[in-house]
């Protein structure tokens, strides 16, 4: 019985030096603070909150200075450009601008279909000024900002004369006009003429490139390979993700998405502007850049530089299916020119070879030695070599009638 008694006291006497460590309450674990970069992006990206008459809004800068590069393209080149460099290609819209005075926009959005409830939710700004190359980013660090980040926008296009987008005239300008709209205020388009410098890369490349975005222009054209790009297609997705978690941090990689966009966009207009300006001396190195650009000449009706480029495409060298579209397009511009003897040797150099246009030149051949030669027997041989390729009702009512104009042609001995 006393062993048991010891036992309890001995209990108790542990018991009573827990009570005492504890009497004043048991430690609390240590606070963790969530880093403000959480939430933040002002603490995580260089910039500051711009406060506007109608709110809030996050802005950053960034300076690309003259002696970098952005593949084969010098910073320093920019500000160097000449000032009726956009004519041509604008169509005559923009005769004269100081690049001082154009503001290269991208936008990045909560959808990729554009309409009332898509949000620019980072529109990007970049300028050409003589210190290099200057970026001003548009946040809205949430759907309540965009009144504020519209407002300064407008302030801030107000020194430029021309907007440069890529794709913007059928999105980025709708899509922002809209915003404004939306948020009861006058946006800042009509005032500035907008070139558009995809319709001219399409010209150019697209007979060569299997696509003209603008990342695949970059490494095709600039020598640019991005690291870690984010996908465009993911941008939205990433937002609404911030816009849930507040984690900034998920935020960088679309505002390097968007100034490497809008780099790029800069450095390819001193590219393609060019080619269009001066065409003969276009510093291009493929054979289809030439036709893309001579099939603008042709249609501004510039027949004489255009038919030059198609030459020139021929002499640096082609594939097979573009050399042979080229001939025949030669062929037949030399025609509506009025010079035959020209596109006779296109469409003959045609006609000896297997490829998709053959039968077209021998019919072609056809026509020529009928009516201009009036030499039946090799308008029918012709027809008969188009005929053995690809039959038609056609190539047979021309036999037809080539076999009888012929025995009438021959003298009553030889019928």
């Amino acid at each position: 019985m006393e062993e048991i008694q010891e036992q309890l006291a001995a209990l108790r006497r542990r018991i009573a030096r827990v009570d005492r460590k504890y009497a004043d309450g048991a430690p609390s674990p240590p606070k963790l603070e969530r880093p403000r970069s959480a939430g933040f992006i002002q603490d995580l990206i260089s910039g500051t909150v711009v406060s506007t008459p109608r709110g809030e809004h996050f802005e950053t800068e960034k300076l690309w200075e003259r002696h970098r590069r952005h593949g084969s393209i010098d910073i320093s080149d920019l500000a160097e450009l000449p000032e009726d460099l956009l004519a041509e290609l604008s169509d005559g819209a923009i005769t004269r601008a100081h690049p001082t005075k154009w503001a290269f926009l991208d936008t990045e959005t909560t959808g990729l279909m554009g309409g009332t409830g898509t949000y620019a939710f980072l529109i990007g700004v970049g300028s050409i000024e003589p210190a290099g190359f200057r970026l001003r980013q548009f946040f809205m660090r949430d759907f309540g900002e965009e009144a504020s980040q519209l407002h300064r926008l407008a302030e801030y296009l107000a020194q430029f004369d021309v907007l440069v987008t890529y794709n913007g005239k059928a999105y980025d300008q709708p899509l922002l006009e809209t915003r404004f709209r939306m948020a009861r205020a006058r946006h800042p388009f009509d005032r500035m003429e907008h070139l558009d410098l995809l319709f001219g890369a399409r010209r150019l490349w697209k007979l060569r490139l299997e696509s003209c975005r603008l990342v695949d222009l970059e490494s095709q054209i600039l020598g640019v390979e991005r690291q870690g790009d984010l996908p465009g297609e993911m941008i939205p997705y990433c937002y609404f993700g911030y816009l849930r978690t507040k984690r900034a941090f998920d935020l960088v990689p679309i505002f390097h998405h968007n100034a490497i966009d809008i780099l790029s966009l800069a450095c390819l207009t001193a590219i393609v502007p060019f080619a269009f300006r001066s065409p003969e001396t276009a510093a291009l190195g493929h054979g289809a850049d030439f036709i893309g650009l001579a099939r603008w000449l042709d249609r501004a009706g510039r027949q004489d530089e255009a038919l030059q480029l198609l030459r020139r495409a021929v002499d640096i060298g082609l594939p097979d299916a573009l050399l042979f579209r080229t001939l025949w397009d030669i062929a037949a511009m030399e025609k509506k020119m009025g010079r035959e003897n020209a596109a006779l040797a296109a469409v003959t150099e045609l006609a000896g070879t297997r490829n998709p246009y053959r039968v077209r030149a021998l019919e072609a051949l056809a026509k020529h030695y009928e009516h201009r030669e009036r030499n039946y027997a090799m308008a029918l041989e012709m027809t008969r070599t188009a005929r053995g390729l690809e039959d038609s009702p056609a190539i047979r009512r021309r036999e037809t009638r080539l076999k009888a104009r012929l025995e009438r042609s021959l003298p009553l001995g030889l019928q």
